[in-house]
């Protein structure tokens, strides 16, 4: 386990998610809400907060002896920062990445002694607000270094903060070569440095040549600085074997039942449910189109389904078939039928025809992501990826939190 700082106490007024107020995930299994009432709005999204810990879980084994984290960026992935922070934390997850101060300072709230690394690092001139709250900022460049140096000289804090490298992804990271000089100042006293990471840029290709090279530049970086921990591996990472692994591992998208090894069975539990509301029923005739744009016609006498949810809501707009493109599908009584024609802001229309049984009436609610669904199936209809997908999910839903 990595060493701690001691967490301030909670300081951190309410927050809400994507403007709908939430509160804390509570015990004992009882469920919250948040979003509009379940009666006015046109779809609930379920979050199952047991599903995410069991995810932790199945992570943390197969990555042990090193520490399994967790990324809580993009409030969780579009899954609810406080409530899966929550679960988590009483799961025993001890170490927490996000992307920005704000996410940091929700988290905090939620979390009151945990690690919290910000892996965009310092904005210009916010380093106090770091340690307003207790966080700790991955620096990955030279110049967030002299900043950190510039606050912790006045004294007034000695937290701690991670030191990003780049391996290979050329995105974030310092120069490996700026490796030798740092590790000299990590032999002094109070250097302060608590983690050294980089971060993988194909694991999700298992035999891609990247990902050996990123290990060993890990591996001669590390070697410098001898007892500080060393992370590296994401979701896909932790597949990769215990060579990925160092002292921390990271996940994100597997947490929330993303696939961590695409091409093969998903070992995560499916997270999220989404069901959408059905606001009318009607029949078009043969050659009749539908949507915008009449980009898909009725090649017989057809009946649709309209539900209430849209682009606005984070439903992917190329979802919709049209008479050139095949678009992706929904679950009307567990059955699959398609979504045809453009996806609107609030609406998309579901053909039905083939649907055996009784066909679906107003107020039914049919399954747009969840069980035969998965994220990373309505990812590849969309042409997009899972975390696409999570990290759309949209303000008007009511929203339910599951222990």
């Amino acid at each position: 386990m990595l060493v701690r700082e001691n967490a301030l106490e909670n300081t951190v007024s309410p927050t809400e998610r994507n403007g709908a107020p939430i509160g804390r995930a509570p015990s004992h299994g009882v469920p919250i809400t948040g979003g509009p009432p379940e009666e006015e709005a046109g779809a609930i999204l379920t979050v199952d907060c047991g599903a995410i810990v069991a995810n932790w879980r199945a992570l943390a084994s197969h990555a042990a002896p090193a520490e399994c984290g967790a990324v809580l960026k993009a409030d969780a992935y579009g899954c609810g920062l406080e409530p899966v922070a929550k679960a988590l934390a009483d799961a025993g997850c001890h170490t927490f990445f996000v992307a920005y101060l704000d996410e940091a300072r929700r988290l905090r709230g939620a979390v009151h002694d945990a690690v919290i690394y910000v892996t965009n690092g310092i904005p210009p001139g916010g380093a106090a607000a770091f340690a307003d709250i207790n966080a700790q900022p991955v620096i990955g460049s030279l110049a967030e270094i002299s900043e950190w140096d510039a606050f912790r000289a006045t004294g007034q804090w000695s937290g701690g903060a991670a030191l990003h490298f780049d391996t290979g992804m050329n995105r974030l990271g310092l120069a490996l070569e700026d490796a030798p000089a740092l590790a000299a100042r990590a032999r002094m006293l109070n250097h302060g440095f608590t983690l050294i990471m980089s971060h993988f840029a194909c694991s999700d290709v298992p035999d891609h040549a990247l990902n050996e090279l990123q290990i060993l530049a890990l591996r001669e970086i590390r070697g410098m600085f001898r007892g500080i921990p060393a992370s590296m591996a994401n979701s896909s990472g932790i597949y990769l074997g215990a060579r990925a692994h160092f002292d921390l591992v990271r996940p994100g998208i597997a947490l929330y039942g993303g696939n961590p090894t695409p091409g093969g069975s998903n070992p995560m539990k499916p997270v999220v449910n989404l069901k959408a509301r059905v606001v009318q029923v009607r029949d078009v005739e043969r050659g009749a189109t539908v949507g915008y744009n009449a980009t898909w016609t009725a090649r017989r006498a057809t009946k649709l389904a309209i539900a209430c949810a849209g682009y606005a809501d984070g439903y992917p707009r190329p979802m919709g078939a049209s008479d050139r493109v095949t678009g992706g599908e929904v679950l009307v009584a567990g059955q699959r039928c398609p979504v045809v024609g453009r996806v609107s802001m609030d609406l998309i229309a579901i053909d039905v025809t083939d649907l055996s049984g009784v066909p679906p009436k107003r107020g039914d609610f049919v399954t747009l992501i969840g069980e035969d669904i998965d994220i990373d199936q309505v990812g590849a209809w969309s042409r997009t990826i899972s975390y696409d997908v999570l990290t759309r999910l949209g303000r008007r839903y009511h929203r339910v939190w599951k222990r």
